[in-house]
């Protein structure tokens, strides 16, 4: 079996990356909280609680409206880091007899952290129509790549169950929230896992996901190597940025931790080949803060990461492609709300919102708000 990757896509609704089930109008049988586990889903028959069968999944009780009156079972997501959806997954596993003929899916883009009442509310898009689905099976479906969405609402129609729903797409960071030194591979804040070698036993994308590992599982493993070659990975950062530390984190491998790693970006070595312990954070400084747009991890020979860190300084070059990119991805309502907390008029705010301009002619006052420098993105490339 090949285990070589091409891009990924992160799950921006999953609970490790700050994922959370906000609202849900029934969860009688089944708590709405499964949805986004990380784990597969399970079953184990003959496991009855007060409310019956107990399911890994989230579960409403039987509706007894009218036939074909168009109402269903809805749960909303707040993602753990907004985005451009690419692909979700609807995993109606083990509901047989119980699964919902169709559902939907829909985005919306919000300021801060509204409650149910103020979701209620918002501007919602539809990101999957709906659809028929089967029972016990991943409904996957792909998603034409839109604005970008901090919350999603999946419905069901008219009731039923789904183990677990799976929101793929493209982290846009706000960049009012992302503080001078970052971490420059780190999901949350844009990065990805391009290509690499191996993943029999994890995904690579672990290495980018927040916190500290919990458990082996946790992290990126790969198959024992038996030949002269050793296993890598490739990440795009979140952006250009004058690299000052690096983490390579084998907590949790014990007898499966690389013996050496090396880190590497287009203009040569971040860290040469080094020794590495078993289940230890190594940090390491970088003198002279060579600015990257990409690393390599290289492992010898193979074995297991928890994490990979990337700690710099976006270029004002690169902070500024960010915003502007986070610009023009923002809902219309959401871009409108961001402009009056910069201190636009309501009517210059929803003027500029419908044009949907980016940086471009923006107010100082603004781009202070979006923590971007003057004059940044005229500046030419380092």
């Amino acid at each position: 079996m090949s285990t070589a990757i091409k891009q990924q896509w992160t799950d921006l609704a999953g609970r490790a990356l700050g994922g959370s089930v906000v609202y849900a109008n029934d969860e009688l049988f089944a708590d709405r909280e499964n949805l986004i586990k990380a784990a597969e889903p399970v079953f184990q028959p003959h496991t009855f609680g007060n409310k019956g069968q107990i399911m890994d999944g989230w579960e409403t009780r039987r509706r007894r409206q009218a036939a074909g009156d168009g109402q269903g079972d809805s749960a909303i997501v707040r993602l753990g880091c907004g985005g451009v959806v690419r692909r979700v997954v609807v995993d109606t596993s083990y509901f047989t007899g119980n699964y919902p003929p169709e559902v939907s899916v829909e985005g919306c883009g919000a300021e801060g952290y509204p409650s149910p009442a103020g979701l209620a509310a918002a501007h919602w898009t539809t990101l999957v129509p709906r659809s028929g689905v089967t029972g016990d099976a991943r409904n996957e479906f792909e998603v034409d790549a839109g604005e970008r969405v901090t919350h999603v609402r999946l419905t069901m129609f008219p009731d039923g169950g789904v183990a677990r729903l799976r929101v793929y797409g493209e982290p846009v960071p706000d960049p009012r929230l992302l503080p001078g030194t970052i971490d420059l591979a780190a999901a949350e804040n844009g990065a990805a896992v391009t290509d690499c070698s191996n993943m029999f036993y994890s995904s690579p994308g672990n290495l980018l996901l927040p916190g500290l590992a919990q458990v082996m599982g946790d992290g990126w493993e790969t198959s024992r190597r038996r030949d002269r070659s050793n296993d890598w990975v490739e990440v795009r950062l979140a952006c250009a940025g004058a690299v000052e530390v690096v983490e390579l984190d084998t907590s949790h491998f014990v007898g499966n931790a690389p013996g050496w790693g090396a880190l590497s970006y287009p203009g040569g070595d971040l860290l040469a080949r080094t020794a590495l312990q078993p289940d230890t954070r190594h940090r390491f400084a970088v003198p002279g803060g060579p600015v990257a747009d990409a690393v390599r991890l290289d492992i010898y020979p193979d074995g297991g990461m928890a994490r990979l860190r990337v700690l710099g300084t976006p270029s004002p070059r690169a902070r500024a492609a960010l915003a502007d990119r986070f610009l023009r991805l923002l809902p219309e309502p959401q871009l409108a709300d961001l402009f009056r907390a910069a201190g636009l008029a309501d009517d210059q705010a929803s003027r500029r919102a419908a044009a949907r301009d980016g940086l471009a002619g923006l107010p100082s006052s603004v781009r202070e708000h979006l923590r971007v420098s003057p004059g940044a993105e005229d500046r030419p490339s380092v």
